[in-house]
């Protein structure tokens, strides 16, 4: 079983920048796709970012394609999210997800964690 853990979330304006961070509780070898999904206020876990092992493949929503970059250290366990130029409709729970392939589907990842919640004033 892997638990992940996520951070960075908080409160910015609209335009503001944050860094979110995902990793496990205990290191793992395991080679896991990494993926960032959010839910909003009365809406659905939607996609965000997904990135492979390697980083040699990456996806993005379109509506957040130019404002923000997933990326990984796997030397630290750890996966990110940078989200700039944010927008009142970035304001959701993010999280992180692990599973066996890169995909936008959030039922092929075997591992979620709790979310941290991002909100971005107006």
């Amino acid at each position: 079983q892997v638990q992940l853990v996520e951070s960075g979330g908080g409160l910015v304006q609209a335009g503001g920048s944050l860094r979110l961070s995902c990793a496990p509780s205990r290191r793992t070898s395991s080679a896991f796709a990494m993926g960032w999904f959010r839910q909003g206020p009365g809406k659905e876990r939607e996609f965000v970012a997904a990135i492979s092992w390697s980083s040699g493949t990456i996806y993005y929503a379109d509506s957040v394609k130019g404002r923000f970059a997933i990326s990984r250290d796997n030397a630290k366990n750890t996966v990110y999210l940078q989200m700039n130029s944010l927008k009142p409709e970035d304001t959701a729970v993010y999280y992180c997800a692990a599973g066996g392939i890169t995909t936008t589907l959030p039922g092929e990842y075997d591992y979620w964690g709790q979310g941290t919640q991002v909100t971005v004033s107006s």
